[in-house]
């Protein structure tokens, strides 16, 4: 099994990118505020770019958010697509996992 499919315990992070892996993992998506808040990471968006590189499937989607001034601000969020694993069983039927 690849490391992109295998799902990582929290006991298992042990520096900012297991932390950025880990919680995409559990939540499907993160934003750079959700990033400095729990983890302290203020550059997210070059861990994603790593992780692109590393082969994880990320997508990011531009929301708006009022900021404290009540402007709009643009705020990209990342969503992982889990690899999907395909098997053939003895009758040739697909199973996916």
């Amino acid at each position: 099994m690849s490391k992109k499919t295998e799902i990582m315990a929290f006991n298992d992070v042990k520096n900012q990118t297991d932390a950025v892996v880990w919680h995409l993992q559990f939540y499907g998506k993160i934003t750079s505020w959700e990033a400095i808040k729990e983890y302290g990471i203020t550059r997210l968006s070059s861990i994603i770019f790593n992780l692109r590189k590393r082969g994880y499937k990320i997508t990011s989607v531009d929301k708006v958010f009022k900021n404290r001034f009540g402007h709009d601000t643009i705020v990209a969020e990342y969503i992982y697509s889990a690899p999907v694993e395909i098997r053939l069983d003895k009758d040739n039927q697909v199973t996916m996992f």
